[in-house]
């Protein structure tokens, strides 16, 4: 293949995606070399909970991935009191989970191999006697933890190459769990935690009820009126719905009452895309993407009567200040990755997968979600209005 037809944009990502490669060829031998001369007794059957002082919690993806962690999390800080907590999130999105009531810091993850080694010497400066890997970028994620010097690491599954690294040796799959939570709690439990609450942690702040105030207030939206949020896109083209489907939604709904006004949502990055809808839509729809920081959407996301998203990290955010969804499943099953409970708050409409074998996240297309259609979304959300 001649490198010259390349586009630079194309290229460089082949260069990238070569580089990591490289890496991770390296990384598995090192950690086999390493691991070889490591006589630590690490197998569960050693774990003794009263010798743990410092913890790692490693969750370092998407939001929803991170808001899925929180129920272990707080079952981590509720059994282990006394324990200091560090989380290593997404620098992404991790200003989100900064309030967080159950951990006491944070260091990023700054994604795949940046920052490796300087990670690694800040873990080790913590001297972590247990990690808990709830979920983590792989390959990089079970070395880090492994370097850290923690004694004692828990993963779940744990059938990937880098299990020899882990404390927990009896096998687990994605197959074995009903849903994401149910697979974070088990970690939690494998390391005698005790479960007593599986509901999501997502603190409201006050400056961002305040932020939320004043930005609806200059669109002209009072607080009589009736709220409905759309969160158009998603981290996966193939989990989003159509924009021209939102639009006409959208039309449909404010039709509906006069107080009906329509937010749509995004990530500064999106603004355009979601400003297009608000076009289509008409006066009565505005675009708060990129006018609210990730850290105070939770209070504008809790205004809500009903949010219309796919499977985003914004659903969960939802589902967490308890804002009902009417959330649109086609490539991913939302019987994992969907509402856990309060489930007769929500509406989940789930469409069958259309290609087999499915290429899922790497799916480029939205075959899948052309099945959806506007009548059925406005059901589901006049249900959830009524």
């Amino acid at each position: 293949m001649c490198l010259c037809h390349f586009a630079p944009e194309q290229l460089r990502k082949e260069k990238k995606t070569m580089r990591l490669k490289a890496l991770d060829s390296l990384l598995f031998p090192a950690m086999k070399f390493i691991k070889a001369f490591d006589k630590r007794e690490s197998g569960l059957e050693y774990f003794d909970p009263e010798n743990v002082k410092s913890i790692l919690v490693v969750s370092s993806t998407a939001i929803g991935d991170t808001l899925l962690s929180t129920p272990a999390i707080r079952a981590v800080r509720e059994s282990y009191p006394q324990s200091r907590i560090t989380a290593h999130f997404n620098k992404k999105n991790m200003e989100l989970f900064e309030n967080n009531p159950d951990i006491d810091g944070i260091i990023p993850y700054c994604g795949g191999y940046r920052k490796f080694l300087k990670t690694i010497m800040e873990f080790r400066r913590h001297k972590f006697d247990l990690a808990l890997i709830f979920h983590g970028n792989e390959p990089q994620a079970t070395p880090m933890a492994y370097l850290s010097g923690a004694m004692f690491i828990i993963k779940l599954p744990n059938t990937s190459e880098y299990r020899f690294l882990l404390s927990n040796k009896d096998r687990f799959q994605w197959e074995d769990f009903a849903h994401g939570v149910e697979q974070r709690l088990k970690v939690a439990e494998l390391a005698g935690c005790r479960i007593s609450d599986k509901q999501m942690v997502l603190p409201v702040l006050k400056e961002g009820k305040s932020l939320e105030e004043s930005f609806l207030r200059n669109h002209n939206i009072q607080d009589s009126d009736t709220i409905i949020g759309f969160q158009t896109g998603a981290s996966t083209v193939s989990r989003m719905w159509f924009p021209d489907r939102f639009a006409e939604l959208g039309k449909r709904l404010v039709d509906s009452s006069p107080k009906v006004k329509v937010v749509i949502t995004g990530s500064p990055q999106e603004y355009a895309y979601c400003k297009k809808i608000a076009d289509n839509i008409g006066q009565k729809a505005i675009v708060s993407a990129g006018k609210i920081p990730l850290k105070y959407l939770p209070s504008l996301v809790k205004r809500f009567k009903v949010l219309v998203t796919g499977d985003t990290g914004i659903m969960h955010m939802s589902i967490a200040v308890g804002t009902p969804v009417a959330a649109l499943f086609a490539v991913a099953d939302a019987k994992r990755s969907g509402p856990y409970y309060d489930m007769e708050r929500h509406v989940v409409i789930q469409k069958e997968r259309t290609c087999d074998p499915c290429a899922s996240k790497k799916c480029r297309y939205q075959k899948c979600m052309e099945n959806i259609g506007v009548d059925e979304v406005y059901s589901a959300v006049m249900k959830i209005l009524k």
